[in-house]
């Protein structure tokens, strides 16, 4: 990996300076300022203070150098996710276009996410479109992303990781797409390194055995090449290409070689004034040694989508080995190493932004926001976001010679939406190379592709399948979904009108604007139809609409009858207090979770039956204990002894839904057991614990818990909670622990 040297405040405002006029140099300054009060007291798992990592991301956009708001971001990019300010706060301190880089670099709340990598596709999704909407946004999460990769080191290693799996997936094709190499090759290889750390040790060991011999030979070419290139009266400047790890191990796997057939790990750059010198120099080389076939790439008469330009030849070089050359101007080698920060145009200080006449990857913006357009989702949209514009590329031509870029793999239908939507509606087959291949033919870096169309031609269903580009299966699927929309429309509407009129209700009362303008507001529909279209389509179910529509009067429905059963026990209970029923106590289990037996029957009103019964677990009472009901509002009858604290103390409204209950006879074979709590107080003495449990142990088959306290008066304080069949147990339970010496005092507890 590169050596990384890390930048200070003062280094990145000199590098600043070379460029930036004294008022801009302040603003800059006082952004410093600003994050470093922020995060004062803050360190970075390093070890370092925190503000040493906005500094080092100001520090490579200013070596880049880019403008002062984007400068100023660099510095503040952490402090609305890491500290108490706000956007607001940045909005009015530093202005708009800050604020907004800023809040595209800053994550989502992930608490708000079911997942993990949910929260990851929603996080790329607002920072592409943010970018879409602004370049610089996507400039300084680079910067970050490089600074977080050299400090990798102090985290722990499935975060390493995870990581480098999330760089080399989403921002090293980020940077390769805006045409940034030299912040690409850095993030590939430090990526690498925590991937694949066997493999990159491997190459780069077999980089440096060869080094020298490597480096003997460039020399010697470069020297031959001299007397080339002064024969040609032109200036010039020469040198070694630097050698990647990363793209030497995806040569080697992509291409099936061995570390000794790549060719380009022997490779001159020349970098000449003019597009016509580098021609001039083309010619030279191809005519003093003899070019190898199919190694020839112009990248100047068609550049790539990163708006890269360069011409690359590989000859037989001097020894009868492979060399490759590339060729280029100033320009274009700036170009390939700073990619679209290269265009950031500015004068005399005044920064006038990104000239867009400047290289196809500005395109780059337009294509995320007709993605996020056509996607239904976060992980939708990132699948896009790799199959259309991170991927490989091919270029092909139309008939009058315009250049189209599409991912590679993609066929001629791909092709015919790429140039309009109503030319892939209407195509029924394409001329390739003045040859007929159908709709489905795989397109080949420099195809002359004319597509055949038919106006009473139509999409076919499969044609989603066939194509390669997101853009292609959208445009086919909306097709359908729009020649479909009316019958959907209307089957949805049926649906839901059927569903109504089984239960009873009129579609007319359901149907009429309040309702459907509520149901249309909390689903997210834009009109009625589409809500409609949506359940004939299947996207929704009628009975989410019916349930929506209906949930006020099954509300009223739902409390009219409980007030009516909450009635109906309060009468049934002052019937039976009135008759002065005798309870008779029965053991049943009941440890508030009653495994045996449910507690309807286990208690009883009299008069009424399932009823639903639950067991306080404030008191747990169990058989033979004086017992109350409680009616609780939507759960039935709660069931409390009669001395339970929350009954003693409850306030008159509550006394009021207090009613008389009584235990169930059950039969002697049939008891359980319930839980039951009480406490024990004694003198501490060795092994009083031992005495207590193993008491508890002979009359009761479960103890529940047992803990105890000792107070500075050496008096220890047991909770119990045990198994019982009833009340008359617990007391004898209770009677002979007094039994034990040293204990003086036992008695039933609540929880």
């Amino acid at each position: 990996m590169s050596k990384y040297v890390e930048m200070t405040h003062e280094q990145v405002m000199a590098a600043c300076k070379k460029y930036m006029t004294a008022d801009q140099l302040a603003f800059v300054e006082s952004a410093y300022q600003f994050a470093a009060r922020a995060h004062e007291g803050q360190t970075r798992a390093s070890g370092q203070p925190y503000i040493v990592h906005p500094t080092q991301v100001a520090g490579t956009l200013a070596n880049l150098g880019l403008d002062p708001d984007t400068v100023a971001a660099g510095f503040l990019h952490d402090t609305v996710e890491d500290t108490s300010v706000t956007n607001d706060d940045i909005k009015e301190e530093f202005g708009a276009d800050v604020a907004f880089i800023v809040d595209g670099v800053t994550k989502l709340n992930k608490y708000e996410y079911k997942s993990h990598k949910e929260f990851l596709a929603e996080n790329h999704r607002k920072m592409l479109i943010a970018m879409a909407k602004d370049l610089r946004v996507i400039l300084v999460k680079l910067a970050d992303r490089l600074h977080n990769m050299h400090t990798l080191e102090h985290l722990r290693p499935d975060k390493q990781r995870r990581i480098a799996a999330e760089t080399l997936d989403i921002y090293a094709p980020l940077a390769d797409r805006l045409g940034i190499g030299t912040i690409k090759w850095e993030l590939e290889d430090m990526s690498f390194h925590y991937m694949n750390p066997e493999a990159y040790y491997k190459i780069a060991s077999m980089m440096d055995a060869k080094r020298s011999e490597r480096e003997d030979y460039i020399k010697d070419a470069i020297d031959y090449l001299r007397g080339t290139l002064d024969s040609l009266g032109i200036k010039y400047d020469i040198s070694g290409r630097p050698k990647h790890i990363y793209s030497t191990y995806k040569k080697m796997v992509n291409k099936h070689k061995d570390f000794n057939e790549i060719y380009d790990l022997l490779a001159v750059r020349v970098i000449v004034p003019t597009v016509k010198d580098c021609y001039a120099v083309l010619g030279a080389v191809r005519t003093k040694w003899k070019p190898m076939p199919g190694r020839f790439k112009d990248y100047i008469a068609m550049p790539k989508a990163n708006g890269y330009q360069s011409l690359h030849t590989t000859i037989i070089g001097p020894g009868g080995k492979p060399l490759e050359i590339q060729i280029r101007t100033e320009e274009m080698h700036k170009v390939a190493e700073y990619g679209v920060a290269a265009h950031w145009a500015y004068k005399r200080g005044n920064f006038q932004g990104v000239d867009e006449k400047d290289g196809g990857a500005l395109d780059i913006g337009r294509e995320i926001l007709e993605l996020q357009k056509d996607s239904n989702n976060a992980d939708e949209f990132m699948e896009a976001v790799h199959s259309d514009i991170f991927a490989d590329k091919v270029y092909v031509f139309t008939p009058k010679g315009e250049v189209y870029e599409l991912p590679k793999g993609s066929v001629t239908l791909d092709f015919a939406y790429a140039i309009h939507t109503q030319v892939g509606d209407h195509g029924i087959g394409a001329k390739v190379n003045d040859k007929l291949v159908p709709l489905d033919y795989k397109l080949k870096n420099g195809d002359v592709v004319d597509i055949l169309t038919q106006s009473n031609a139509r999409p076919s269903r499969d044609w989603a399948e066939m194509v390669k580009t997101s853009r292609a299966k959208n445009k086919i699927r909306r097709y359908f979904r729009d020649v479909d929309r009316k019958e959907s429309l209307a089957r949805g509407k049926s649906e839901l009108v059927d569903l109504l009129k089984e239960n009873g209700l009129s579609a007319k009362d359901f149907l009429d604007k309040s309702h459907i303008d509520e149901v249309l507001d909390h689903f997210s529909f834009k009109t009625d139809e589409d809500m409609y279209a949506a359940i004939g389509f299947g996207n929704m179910s009628a009975v989410s609409i019916y349930n929506r529509l209906t949930a006020d009067l099954r509300r009223q429905q739902e409390e009219e009858k409980q007030k009516q059963f909450e009635a109906q026990i309060m009468s049934a209970g002052q019937q039976a207090a009135a008759s002065s029923v005798v309870k008779k106590p029965a053991s049943q289990k009941d440890d508030a979770k009653t495994k045996g037996k449910k507690p309807d029957s286990l208690v009883r009103v009299q008069g009424l039956e399932d009823l639903d019964m639950h067991f306080a677990k404030c008191c747990n009472p169990v058989p033979g204990d004086p017992i109350v009901g409680y009616v609780t509002k939507g759960r039935g009858v709660t069931v409390h002894r009669a001395d339970c604290r929350n009954v003693v103390s409850a306030d008159p409204a509550a006394q009021g839904r207090m009613i008389d209950v009584e235990w169930n006879s059950i039969d002697e074979g049939k008891q359980a057991s319930f839980n039951a709590n009480f406490e024990l107080f004694g003198y501490n003495r060795q092994k009083l614990l031992g005495d207590v449990i193993n008491r508890l142990n002979a009359l009761t088959k479960n103890i529940t818990n047992v803990s105890a306290s000792v107070n500075e008066e050496n008096i220890a304080h047991f909770y119990i909670t045990a198994e019982v069949r009833n009340a008359a147990q617990l007391n004898d339970i209770m009677a002979k622990l007094r039994d034990i010496p040293d204990v003086y005092d036992t008695k039933r507890t609540d929880n």
